[in-house]
């Protein structure tokens, strides 16, 4: 069974582990109205993708 010879230091294992961390999310603003909304998505404030009406959006 194979055991390690030394203890592993912090900063070893924290060298190792930079690539872990959860990507940065996308957004893009709508070219209708301009609010931020995730790509290739329906935007929810307006409502609409690739230029034509999706899904009927209730005003606020």
């Amino acid at each position: 069974m194979a055991v390690p010879k030394r203890r592993t230091s912090k900063s070893r294992k924290r060298l190792r582990r930079g690539h872990d961390a959860a990507p940065a999310v996308a957004s893009q603003s709508c070219p209708r109205c301009g609010s931020p909304r995730l790509p290739h998505r329906v935007c929810d404030s307006c409502g609409y993708y690739r230029g034509k009406k999706r899904v009927e959006v209730e005003d606020q």
